[in-house]
């Protein structure tokens, strides 16, 4: 009950406060923590728990990011980069680690949630519009940080997404190439067998490939 009981007088504190890195008062300090592999929307809510069950006060939260209020006495970045790290998740101390962290939430909401902006904005385009960067940096830039390049990340993604299109079975091959960009079934189904291993007719008829999460790729 005491950790609740300091929860609630911070809240009661820091009620309404806005901006970056806030001043500690009385050891409670209000900040924005970035947060490695926090890629879909089934992480914001299960992360805002397990921090609050900390001790840790979330006001904010969306993708790679929550807004929070924490006692530096009892608490630090390392305490709660060592929660994060129980559930596959991170503190993201290093600008250029955010940005790919950016990168890929970026590619996510193009791909998963907004089916390609129907294919109008190309994938290059929308990244660059939403980080500020130009396209060959960002390219560069995820290189030297992952184990693959940007664009086996974004094809790997859009396989994924395919998946579940087909199994979803709202809509046809021919919609499913112009969601995701493809200037063809045939270029689809090309790209589809050559990461999976099996063409689109055999998938749909059953074959049984292995579905990774968002996160996973």
């Amino acid at each position: 009950m005491k950790a609740v009981t300091t929860c609630i007088e911070i809240l009661t504190k820091f009620k309404g406060s806005t901006g970056g890195k806030m001043a500690a008062r009385d050891g409670h300090i209000t900040e924005t923590i970035h947060i490695r592999n926090m890629v879909c929307n089934c992480c914001k809510q299960f992360l805002k728990e397990k921090l609050k069950d900390t001790g840790i006060i979330v006001h904010e939260i969306s993708l790679g990011r929550e807004r929070i209020t924490y006692d530096t006495t009892v608490c630090s970045h390392e305490t709660i980069d060592r929660v994060l790290h129980n559930y596959g998740f991170g503190l993201l101390e290093n600008k250029e680690d955010r940005l790919v962290s950016e990168i890929k939430i970026a590619v996510i909401e193009l791909i998963h949630h907004l089916n390609n902006v129907n294919s109008i904005v190309r994938k290059s385009d929308y990244l660059v519009e939403k980080l500020g960067f130009s396209y060959p940096y960002l390219s560069r830039l995820f290189s030297e940080h992952e184990h693959t390049t940007l664009e086996k990340y974004i094809i790997h993604q859009k396989i994924e997404r395919i998946k579940h299109l087909i199994d979803e079975e709202e809509y046809s091959l021919s919609e499913i190439a112009y969601m995701m960009d493809y200037s063809s079934v045939q270029y689809l189904s090309n790209q589809f067998r050559k990461i999976t291993g099996v063409t689109v007719s055999q998938y749909k008829a059953g074959a049984e490939i292995e579905k990774k999460g968002i996160d996973e790729l």
